[in-house]
């Protein structure tokens, strides 16, 4: 058992000092105003109602000022010995600390120093916090203190509650423009019997109802383009994937995927939609188009370009896929040319789309810092992704890729039954063969293709990325509330 801190035990002690005058966890305090709305409430309105955690606080003889505190908003308040009257005025100063909870009722002015305020005539307490709020100067400022004590962070530093704040928001935002564009939101279970809808290695797990065992989703690709064969013709999800794969500062094993399908798109068209969506969106959520990233400042609103794999290896390497046009030749380039590829699996076992992929991850990804769609992937690539009519060893597809990162994935939908069963049957044998990323068969999706599906384009955006490169953070978990973190040695005990 944890030894408490000196100031751990003077807080325990208030709150049985409290206890004796009133319950110190109240189940309730009915407010008027946001804190975030409070501040433009005129001055001389009279019984306003707010709450919040007190974040400063300075104590005097007979009149004490406090600010509280919300994710979204503040507000300074004053307490006086001859508003409340001397015994609650002693009571606050006796038993209030530094992260309180409190509930105020009083009147707006402002004081001459210009701040809003809010005169109390009547105070509520609502909760003690056992713990001390660190140090008020610095805040919270070790990187994996953050990720571990999100709520403290919250607390403590103005930065992260803008950026969660801008989180949502966008998601808020897209959400509104997707549904304005009359796609449908629906959900796709978690727990799926075959692992499908990208590249990646799965969790595995167990139901013991059924006694099977499963799999968490890598994607909801497969489920919303069921969803698609039923009459659904634009739908999306938010969806929680899971990928038990490498944790670098862009991946995460676990994180949120916004997809959509639409159908009678094509690809083509859905580059158009995404550049509008996104164009939109950043919009609404910035107020410009115009937005700093790091030393760089990105201009939204230009035509955003589109390059080929092809193109872009041949630009920043020398190497034409279109000559080293198998596994056998590509590798043997790479080697010849000393390019050490980043791959959990030995380069071997992959089959040529993985190889070119990892190639432009190489050599030209961290380049692209304008808005750029890459296009023509090759087709061992993209095992759900249509080929291409005049050329079949590429797909229809694109990804949208801004500051160096991997935004947007989309591409005109694979709808042929026949030929999708002929891409499963491969990436099972390269499953087989060692290749802990590529898919497995998976016969109920083909039979639900086999009742027919019209022309579709699908795209997926990881939002805890898009969010990383929009607010320049150094890692993924900057954006995520609650990342996974390993146990702490005192916390298996």
């Amino acid at each position: 058992m944890r030894e408490l801190t000196e100031q751990e035990k003077v807080r325990r002690e208030k709150v049985e000092a409290v206890r004796a005058i009133c319950n110190p966890y109240p189940d309730r305090f009915e407010i008027t105003h946001e804190l975030k709305d409070v501040r433009n409430v005129e001055d001389g309105v009279d019984h306003i109602k707010v709450a919040g955690r007190i974040v400063l606080m300075r104590k005097m003889g007979k009149m004490s000022f406090l600010t509280i505190r919300d994710v979204s908003g503040f507000i300074q308040v004053s307490i006086k010995i001859d508003m409340v009257g001397e015994e609650n005025y002693q009571f606050f100063k006796d038993n209030f600390d530094l992260g309180d909870f409190i509930g105020v009722e009083g009147e707006m002015f402002t004081t001459h120093t210009g701040e809003k305020t809010i005169r109390a005539s009547r105070f509520v307490f609502l909760g003690k916090a056992l713990k001390p709020l660190p140090e008020k100067f610095h805040g919270l400022t070790d990187a994996e203190m953050c990720y571990r004590n999100r709520y403290v962070d919250l607390i403590m530093n103005e930065s992260t509650r803008k950026r969660f704040l801008l989180k949502y928001e966008f998601i808020k935002q897209i959400r509104r423009y997707l549904e304005d564009k009359n796609y449908i939101e629906v959900e796709t279970p978690v727990l799926i019997n075959k692992p499908s809808g990208a590249l990646a290695k799965p969790f595995r797990s167990h139901h013991n109802a059924l006694d099977i065992d499963v799999y968490l989703r890598i994607a909801p690709e497969t489920y919303l383009k069921r969803a698609v064969i039923g009459g659904f013709n634009k739908v999306f999800e938010f969806a929680r994937c899971f990928r038990n794969e490498g944790m670098d500062a862009t991946h995460l094993q676990d994180f949120t995927m916004l997809e959509a399908y639409c159908s009678y798109y094509n690809y083509r068209d859905n580059m158009k939609f995404i550049e509008d969506t996104l164009k939109t969106v950043i919009q609404k959520v910035y107020g410009t188009l115009l937005i700093p990233i790091g030393e760089k400042e990105i201009d939204f609103s230009k035509k955003w370009e589109v390059v080929s794999f092809r193109d872009l290896i041949q630009k920043y390497v020398n190497i034409d896929i279109n000559v080293y046009n198998t596994q056998e030749k590509l590798l043997e380039v790479i080697k010849e040319k000393g390019i050490d590829l980043d791959s959990e699996v030995a380069i071997e076992q992959l089959g040529y789309g993985k190889l070119v992929d990892l190639l432009y991850k190489k050599v030209a990804r961290p380049y692209m810092i304008e808005p750029v769609f890459l296009i023509e992937h090759p087709i061992e690539l993209s095992p759900l992704a249509r080929a291409n009519d005049e050329n079949p060893t590429i797909t229809d597809r694109f990804q949208l890729v801004i500051n160096g990162a991997e935004i947007v994935n989309a591409y005109s939908e694979l709808v042929d039954p026949v030929e999708q069963m002929k891409r499963l049957e491969e990436q099972a044998r390269l499953n087989a063969n060692g290749d802990p990323e590529a898919m497995v068969m998976d016969m109920d999706y083909i039979e639900a293709m086999e009742y027919g599906m019209p022309p579709i384009s699908g795209w997926g955006m990881g939002i805890d990325r898009v969010i990383q490169v929009l607010t320049d953070t150094p890692n993924i978990k900057d954006n995520v509330l609650f990342p996974l973190m390993r146990p702490l040695e005192d916390q298996n005990q």
